[in-house]
């Protein structure tokens, strides 16, 4: 193994266990702080930080259509899509947030089937689908009496909301492809969302109750330094140097971080339901993506014997 492949696994493994603990930092910064203030404020921290040293180091600016192919990828997966989370996560136990973020490459499948001239599926698509909402349907079964709850309601919903979006903004990045560095890219897509969040929390009122407690700065500096600057930057320079098929495996890492650090540092609850959620949610999406990856394989198979 050549030195850089050595730093690209490194940085595949920060990724996997950083965003991870994201969804710990954020539920510790909701505690005290209003949803879109700090999320928002968080992105244009990391926004302007980024943008003043891919300057510095001579990037070249997004034009017109690129800006706008960013704005709406960045208010769908962030400014929405991520502030939907934040939301949730203020009555959600943070591991589950994100084992139901991770099934959003299911719903992207079945929204992508609904839409003209879908891409075909096979028998393994279908079957990581039905095993994927089944974990899903088991979560929900599992907390049944707490639906009632008006919190626990509110958070579901929240997380709805962040899953559509996520997945429009997910099948727009799909069809849309920009000219732009893919870092340079993600810096303008934080600063789009980070802006938007910020408006939607001044029209909420959210500055007069806006205090940072120690826990809370300490949750907002580290989203900002390591999750969205040391995390982003990691992901890119993975997806650089090790097959793209590889790195996403991050996503399968992330929930079970993100629930061991749950339990661990909050006590959140975790039982044997939940285990077997995770189990289902995870080979679902595990499934889904083998399937899509023979599609692939039949038809450059096809394209080749033309």
């Amino acid at each position: 193994m050549n030195n850089q492949n050595f730093k690209a696994y490194l940085a595949y493994i920060a990724v996997c266990v950083i965003w991870g603990t994201t969804y710990l930092a954020i539920k510790i910064g909701v505690t005290d702080l209003p949803p879109f203030l700090f999320a928002g404020l968080r992105w244009i921290t990391a926004g302007t930080i980024l943008i003043g040293y891919l300057f510095l180091r001579g990037y070249k600016f997004p034009v017109k259509d690129d800006l706008i192919h960013l704005f709406i990828v960045g208010i769908s997966l962030l400014g929405f899509g991520n502030g939907f989370v934040v939301i949730a996560e203020q009555w959600l136990p943070s591991g589950l947030t994100s084992l139901l973020i991770t099934t959003i490459p299911i719903w992207v499948v079945i929204i992508e089937m609904l839409l003209p001239n879908s891409p075909k599926i096979n028998f393994l698509v279908i079957l990581g689908i039905i095993i994927g909402t089944s974990g899903v349907v088991l979560i929900f079964w599992n907390d049944l009496d707490k639906i009632f709850n008006s919190d626990y309601f509110l958070g579901i919903l929240s997380m709805f909301g962040a899953v559509v979006v996520w997945v429009i903004g997910s099948l727009w990045s799909k069809y849309k492809k920009v000219s732009v560095k893919p870092l340079m890219g993600a810096t303008f897509q934080m600063l789009f969302a980070g802006v938007l969040q910020v408006i939607l929390g001044s029209l909420l009122g959210e500055w007069s109750v806006f205090h940072f407690t120690q826990d809370s700065f300490y949750a907002f500096a580290y989203l900002v330094l390591i999750g969205s600057l040391f995390g982003y930057t990691s992901f890119i320079y993975a997806i650089a140097h090790l097959p793209v098929s590889f790195v996403s495996t991050y996503t399968y890492v992330n929930p079970i971080i993100a629930l061991y650090l749950g339990w661990l540092v909050l006590n959140e609850e975790v039982n044997i339901i939940l285990f077997a959620a995770t189990a289902l949610i995870l080979g679902g999406v595990v499934i889904v993506k083998m399937g899509h990856e023979r599609i692939k394989t039949k038809n450059k198979i096809a394209q080749a014997n033309r």
